[in-house]
């Protein structure tokens, strides 16, 4: 899996270059995959959830997925037994790491030789500034009708495209009716709303890469550098200005 730089037991760290993909699997125990630089994405049948440097991905046991690697990603990795499971979600999941919580995974995976006890009390503490901490929406579904993957398809390939939901469906075969349904009735959010969160998972990683907020802003397709902070902002919780200043600091 990870290209480990000393061997890794349930925990340890590794790292992974730019484009790097881990095939489809899973995993018996719940597994903690937490990026300190560069950024993992982590695929399953339901969508792509995208942890930027400074967040945690959460994938329970059993879950079929996938790794991609957007940087040189160092990755430290828990794995928690399925006793511990149960305190967390049981969909895979994105959430923003506290400095406590940084030095909990950070001791855990350092590859010190730590008896029960104390394994058992870091996963406590990890486990505990997790349920305190609500998921981030760093979340893309995917759809599973023929109609919307059409429209999604092409919205992958070019993020910036700005075809309105009429136009896109013209392309595609499908009313604009029959797609804005679908968006909310199968993926809960409306067309606008994915298109704005897919824009904001490749913002990350230009902000990763260090190219400037106004040139992101124009490459992905936003109106102007406003309404992309703005976006940002309802998604990650922070601007991209001051998300790409803290890349150095973590």
């Amino acid at each position: 899996m990870l290209e480990s730089r000393q061997p890794l037991g349930d925990t340890g760290w590794g790292s992974m270059a730019h484009g790097q993909v881990v095939g489809s699997h899973s995993h018996t125990q719940g597994q903690l995959l937490y990026p300190s630089a560069g950024a993992l994405a982590t695929t399953t049948e339901r969508g792509t959830w995208l942890a930027p440097a400074n967040r945690i991905t959460w994938t329970p046991p059993g879950f079929e997925h996938s790794h991609r690697a957007y940087g040189e990603t160092e990755i430290r990795r828990i794995e928690l037994p399925v006793r511990l499971c149960r305190f967390l979600p049981a969909v895979p999941s994105v959430f923003a790491v506290t400095p406590l919580l940084r030095e909990a995974l950070l001791a855990l995976s350092n590859g010190r030789t730590r008896g029960p006890g104390p394994r058992h009390r870091l996963r406590g503490l990890i486990i505990d500034e997790l349920t305190d901490a609500p998921p981030q929406e760093l979340y893309l579904p995917e759809p599973v009708d023929d109609r919307l993957r059409a429209v999604t398809s092409l919205l992958h390939a070019d993020p910036a495209n700005s075809a309105t939901l009429r136009e896109l469906g013209r392309a595609t075969g499908a009313s604009e009716r029959v797609l804005s349904r679908l968006f909310q009735g199968e993926l809960g959010v409306s067309f606008r709303r994915w298109r704005s969160m897919l824009r904001v998972q490749h913002s990350l990683v230009l902000l990763g890469d260090g190219h400037a907020v106004t040139t992101v802003s124009a490459r992905l397709g936003w109106a102007n550098p406003t309404s992309f902070i703005k976006a940002f902002v309802a998604v990650v919780g922070e601007t991209p200005g001051r998300y790409q200043a803290g890349l150095g600091r973590r």
